[in-house]
């Protein structure tokens, strides 16, 4: 639905300070430009009755892969459109399409294909730029990533993928490979953020990364060295150097699989909700029901097997990616991890928005912002979807 002018009244209002318990919110031209107790006259403008429901900054999920029976790297336009008409209708409002490991050409034409898709996509959740997964990891930490590919940061490949288009805005590696701290730096002088991830690294090399541009830890916990043992000395391992390091971003799957309630917790307790973000990290059968799945690309991915609502190998010796709506990982974090409806929504708003370096324009209710806004039930029901003032998605 298009309306120049859009109010949505008698709802409870989340904003960064506070939850107005009965508000309204205007918009004009796709912009927030107002919000108050009560009720406010607002003429020409299409109303939508939140009937006492939340009204809430729309969900920005930085790792995605797909959705709805596709995946980013089928390399199709469909299929990118697919998964964001998807995941809009578990509130998601804006999305970082996610590559896995795959070989250079293949990465250049899903790149060219994001570029193709944006300009298409007006019935799903935002593109806010890339993130490329891979493929300088960790062999040893390659999870469900299609080991053929992995290998050492490459500077022609990289300077090459990254001459080739400016929709790159995150790229996850394995800081303690080689090369891969000039990776870091290089990536830094782009305006990339670089994010750890899938990674044997100790504390000293995560220190290291950390300063060259490295601020984020890609799915906490999953993919990452905790505590290790080199003959008889420990080493404190990336889970322990995401806690030390007071600066440091983690982003969770928060699927309540990936991680269980008291890692939730844990989390939550040291990191807080501004430093912690959610994220999805789905593949295609999110949304989808339970069975025989790929994870990637139809032409070359992994077969998996979706059951207990998350993807797993085959052979059931490894998780192998989640299945997860934005919608859930809110109701765990309030469920399951005991934080307030307001600290759950913080985690997929405003630090996204921030680590995203987007804080700017989206993340908050807050006039000159973009209208990206979502309503919700008590049990976090999506009722309305709300993209730049315009309804996507209502149930």
């Amino acid at each position: 639905m298009d309306h120049k002018r859009l109010k949505i009244y008698n709802g409870k209002l989340i904003t960064p300070y506070k939850t107005i318990q009965q508000g309204v919110l205007l918009i004009e031209d796709g912009k927030i430009v107002g919000l108050q107790e009560g009720n406010a006259d607002f003429p020409d403008a299409h109303e939508i009755n939140a009937r006492g429901n939340y009204i809430a900054p729309g969900f920005i999920d930085l790792h995605i892969h797909g959705g709805g029976g596709h995946d980013f790297m089928d390399n199709t336009v469909e299929a990118f459109l697919g998964i964001a008409e998807t995941h809009a209708r578990y509130g998601t409002t804006a999305m970082c399409p996610t590559t896995l490991t795959s070989e250079k050409q293949d990465l250049l034409e899903t790149l060219r294909i994001y570029e193709e898709a944006a300009q298409l996509n007006d019935k799903g959740a935002q593109f806010i730029g890339m993130h490329l997964e891979g493929p300088y990891f960790a062999l040893s930490q390659r999870g469900a990533q299609d080991p053929r590919y992995i290998r050492d940061p490459d500077p022609a490949e990289y300077k090459e993928i990254l001459a080739a288009t400016r929709v790159i805005k995150r790229w996850s590696a394995a800081p303690e490979l080689k090369g891969a701290i000039e990776f870091g730096k290089y990536l830094k002088t782009k305006g990339v953020l670089a994010a750890i991830a899938h990674t044997d690294a100790i504390y000293e090399e995560v220190l290291e990364a950390f300063e060259n541009g490295y601020t984020l830890a890609t799915h906490f916990y999953s993919g990452m060295s905790g505590v290790t043992r080199r003959e008889c000395f420990r080493y404190a391992g990336v889970i322990e150097s995401g806690y030390l390091i007071d600066e440091m971003d983690v982003e969770i799957i928060a699927d309540g699989i990936h991680l269980p309630a008291p890692l939730l917790k844990l989390i939550y307790k040291i990191k807080g909700a501004s430093r912690t973000a959610l994220i999805t990290d789905a593949m295609r059968a999110a949304g989808m029901p339970a069975g025989e799945s790929t994870l990637g690309s139809l032409k070359n991915g992994l077969p998996v097997i979706i059951e207990d609502g998350v993807a797993k190998l085959p052979d059931r010796s490894s998780f192998a990616g989640s299945v997860a709506t934005a919608d859930r990982l809110v109701r765990n974090m309030i469920n399951m991890a005991n934080v307030s409806i307001e600290e759950a929504v913080r985690m997929i708003t405003k630090t996204p928005a921030r680590i995203m370096g987007i804080e700017d324009i989206k993340g908050s209710l807050t006039p000159g912002k973009d209208a990206d806004v979502v309503i919700f039930d008590q049990q976090i029901n999506i009722q309305y979807t709300i993209v730049g003032g315009r309804v996507i998605y209502s149930r």
